[in-house]
């Protein structure tokens, strides 16, 4: 899955710089999370490093975009081009 980022983002902007796939950036109110970008860190580190930094923990899973370990490392593969 994709992560995505909840209403309770206090706007602290720690995320967006953690992110190796740039899928973070500023909305109107909050940040958001591109899950055509996001990888959950797989390729690059053990754990999604916005997930690691986030002092509101407002980071979880999103159910609307299901992937599994194995999309989400072909995705990372696409994304750095070592297809």
């Amino acid at each position: 899955m994709a992560l995505m980022i909840t209403d309770d983002c206090i706007n602290c902007d720690v995320c967006e710089s953690e992110c190796p796939n740039k899928a973070i950036y500023q909305g109107p109110e909050i940040f958001h999370i591109r899950p055509e970008l996001c990888t959950e860190c797989v390729g690059h580190f053990d754990v999604p490093q916005c997930v690691e930094i986030c002092p509101v923990s407002c980071i979880p899973k999103d159910p609307n975009n299901e992937e599994t370990n194995v999309d989400l490392f072909v995705k990372y593969k696409k994304l750095t081009n070592k297809c």
